[in-house]
């Protein structure tokens, strides 16, 4: 019994032997996993950043590229005594800036361990080879090549928008892509198209020696990892005329939008004041600057700024009158310096009346569109006004206003359509009617919408009744954009009802002055 006893013993510890030998072999020769594991105290990981991608115009212009500048790294365990003074002079800073930096890095050595971190960021290459010639001179301390941005073309800050060190919270969303140090595309395209333009680090991997001292390549560079470059992208931006449309708006405060009503395509999207796109590259060194100009640069006119649209929404109101059977294209109403309704009259300038429906639009009458207004809400069609007030307003969102139009531009507002329950909060259930709210009829009030709702009505108009979501950027092999960009979006206006207004805004441009068209001084063929 003792003999079987010890032999089960003998048995047991001879398999445990074998498997913890196998395992051994497993871990020492066959798998070195766990070997490199083991090496990572003695392993540098030194960050190869990718190219990001280019931004071109629709016909190939580059808008936005790339130019070489230095990051200046210090690993602080490998860093001797130095000369404060010989190294400011180098890198063009004061010696405080160079020893608080010291300072700070000697208070965190335990959380920095042997991690090499940022000291100065965007080095031009001239600054950079002259401490390169002396690097031997500050142990510890060296420089790391980057791309950042250049602007061959001024295309306007806003537009483009800029490049900065990732925050917290970026780190926070995407652990897995940003680490301290990194950039990320805060606003305009380089933020619509960030996940495209950023590409994929890289890394080279090399050992320390007992001292702290990079020694050699880890494995010949075997276990290196090459960058990925960004993918370019082509926007449906007109460098030229994006330019012009800047130089038009020069020390004016406003913004331009024009869209290709075919497509939906953005031309040019232009807010003044804006960024100067010589200091988007280090926007860092001017952000005080700029957050501090009482004239907002950052502020995007073109797609944050709500305003009541004005008289060029009478063409809204003079199309659901059309729809709703209320007008015709002979309807005439009458004009005497403007809308009278008991003692109160909205005005208007002088021109000759009656006028019908195209010459209403050519006049820019504003009597005429509270006529059609008043009719809308009273005819009774739909129940009482307030009820009439809701049929409008769905009209008038099927046009895009009142809401978020769905662009790939990034912080676009969504401006605001009153309705019955708005008027209810206002002034009570049952307390307002058509002349309370009249201002409507020639898009004041509480309208509120953006330039770019404005251009896309424009698109609209010339489209006969749709229009396709403006977008900035061109779908490519790479690039892929949402289906809907591709989609008509139909108003609740039937298209046959457009012509007659088309004609009135060609009318107000081309009709010259003596037959009262109010636009002729923009005319254009």
């Amino acid at each position: 019994m003792k003999i079987d006893r010890r032999n089960k013993i003998l048995a047991g510890l001879t398999i445990a032997a074998f498997i913890l030998i196998v395992r051994l072999f497993i871990i020492q020769i066959v798998d070195d996993s766990y070997k490199t594991d083991a090496s990572n105290n003695s392993m540098v990981h030194a960050v190869i950043y990718p190219t990001r991608g280019i931004i071109y115009d629709r016909n190939g212009r580059i808008l936005v590229g790339n130019k070489v500048a230095y990051d200046m790294l210090v690993t602080p365990k490998e860093v001797e005594e130095f000369d404060t003074l010989e190294l400011a002079s180098i890198l063009e800073v004061t010696p405080d800036f160079i020893r608080e930096k010291m300072n700070g890095y000697y208070r965190d050595r335990r959380k920095i361990g042997y991690r090499s971190v940022v000291m100065l960021s965007h080095l031009p290459p001239e600054i950079f080879m002259k401490f390169a010639e002396v690097s031997y001179k500050f142990p510890g301390f060296r420089g790391q090549a980057r791309n950042i941005r250049d602007y061959p073309y001024d295309a306007g800050g806003n537009l483009l928008g800029y490049i900065s060190e990732v925050s917290a919270d970026d780190i926070k969303r995407h652990p897995d892509i940003y680490k301290p140090g990194d950039y990320i595309g805060k606003t305009g395209i380089e933020a619509t198209c960030e996940d495209y333009l950023r590409g994929e680090k890289g890394y080279n991997i090399y050992l320390r020696n007992s001292r702290n001292r990079i020694e050699t390549r880890y494995k010949d560079g075997e276990m290196d990892k090459e960058a990925i470059p960004g993918n370019d992208i082509v926007t449906t931006i007109d460098a030229e005329l994006q330019h012009y449309g800047q130089e038009l708006m020069r020390n004016k405060v406003g913004s331009l939008v024009a869209i290709e009503p075919s497509t939906g395509e953005i031309l040019t999207l232009v807010s003044s004041p804006g960024i100067n796109v010589d200091m988007l590259a280090d926007i860092g060194k001017h952000y005080g600057e700029i957050a501090s100009d009482p004239y907002k640069p950052m502020f995007n006119r073109a797609v944050q700024s709500s305003y009541p649209p004005g008289s060029v929404f009478k063409l809204v109101n003079g199309l659901i009158g059309l729809q709703e059977g209320l007008v015709t294209p002979d309807t005439e109403y009458p004009c005497r310096m403007g809308y009278h309704f008991g003692r109160n009259k909205l005005g208007c300038h002088a021109h000759r009346s009656p006028i019908n429906l195209e010459e209403s639009i050519m006049m820019s009458c504003n009597a005429y569109y509270c006529y059609v207004f008043r009719d809308i809400l009273e005819s009774g069609k739909h129940g009482s006004v307030a009820e009439s007030m809701d049929v409008w307003n769905r009209y008038v969102q099927s046009f895009g206003f009142g809401r978020k139009l769905g662009s790939d531009f990034p912080a676009e507002l969504g401006g605001f359509i009153p309705d019955s329950r708005y008027y209810d909060s206002v002034y009570g259930k049952g307390a307002w009617k058509a002349t309370t709210v009249i201002s409507l009829s020639i898009g004041q009030g509480e309208i509120g919408c953006t330039p770019l709702h404005l251009a896309n009505l424009c698109a609209t108009m010339a489209n006969r009744g749709f229009y396709y979501i403006p977008h900035i950027i061109r779908g490519t092999d790479k690039v892929h954009i949402d289906p809907k960009y591709y989609e008509r979006q139909y108003t609740m206006v039937d298209t046959s009802h457009f012509p007659v207004m088309v004609e009135g805004m060609y009318r107000a441009v081309n009709s010259g002055y003596g037959s009262g068209a109010t636009a002729a001084v923009a005319a254009v063929d």
